[in-house]
């Protein structure tokens, strides 16, 4: 990737088919992707050394960890990762990191993929 700065997304979603079509989009994009169906799963390869540039992460977990806890602790674990929230449901009040997109529910992969790009042109190399 341009600069080596975005180059793996790990995207959190319990949905199966969304996880696969988007994993599959960001792979045809030339992404690395790694895929977790619940907070704790995303946690547990976050704490280990799996490089991880990008957080996309649905708000709507299930178990106790939702998506805005996911990418708080996220970002404990790892300060300079970039993260993307999506929902599917209007009640979610944002609580949005600094630096972070969120995206409603439909979203188009195509739009997640310029969202990684603007991210990309961002100075600084991610955390790894």
């Amino acid at each position: 990737m341009d600069g080596g700065q975005v180059e793996t997304v790990l995207v959190v979603e319990d949905e199966l088919l969304l996880l696969d079509l988007v994993t599959a989009e960001l792979e045809d994009a030339g992404l690395t992707v790694h895929q977790a169906a619940s907070a704790d799963a995303a946690l547990e390869m976050l704490a280990t050394d799996l490089a991880v540039d990008v957080l996309f992460t649905d708000i709507r977990l299930p178990g106790p960890i939702d998506g805005w806890a996911l990418a708080e602790e996220a970002l404990r674990l790892r300060p300079r990762l970039k993260v993307i929230y999506a929902t599917g449901f209007s009640g979610d009040a944002p609580r949005l990191a600094p630096g972070s997109l969120f995206f409603n529910k439909p979203y188009r992969p195509s739009a997640i993929i310029s969202a990684i790009e603007t991210f990309r042109s961002q100075a600084g190399a991610p955390d790894r």
